[in-house]
């Protein structure tokens, strides 16, 4: 947990651009941290980078819950567009989404068809 946060805040102040030598003003700034493993945070900056996330432990039916994160967070890229990402982080590993993120390469049509095949042929058995 606290690691995915820590890696989201690293990769917030590594995106900021460069700016002049005046001190960034916080906003706002809001964190919540519960006993039963839930936290919340939010916070935002004069230069307008923002971010937020919450998470909770989760039942999913394993010997110890697993953690969920939902989060999101902004800044303006050095050509004055907004830079936005929101993610999910649980047992399924970090999921992010955004405009920023590359789009994967189209699979090849051979590949493809290998892929198809092996998803519907039969399991095959130890000899």
């Amino acid at each position: 947990m606290k690691t995915i946060i820590i890696l989201s805040l690293v990769a917030v102040a590594l995106a900021a651009p460069p700016s002049s030598q005046e001190p960034i003003q916080i906003l706002s700034q809001e964190s919540d941290i519960n006993p039963d493993g839930s936290f919340k945070y939010t916070y935002e900056t004069s230069n307008g980078i923002s971010s937020s996330a919450n998470g909770e432990l989760r039942n999913i039916g394993a010997e110890e819950p697993a953690l969920q994160i939902q989060g999101q967070f902004k800044y303006p890229s050095e050509d004055g567009q907004e830079i936005s990402l929101t993610y999910i982080a649980n047992e399924n590993g970090y999921v992010p989404q955004g405009s920023i993120l590359p789009t994967p390469h189209p699979i090849p049509a051979d590949i493809q068809r290998a892929l198809d095949y092996l998803a519907t042929a039969p399991p095959q058995t130890g000899n």
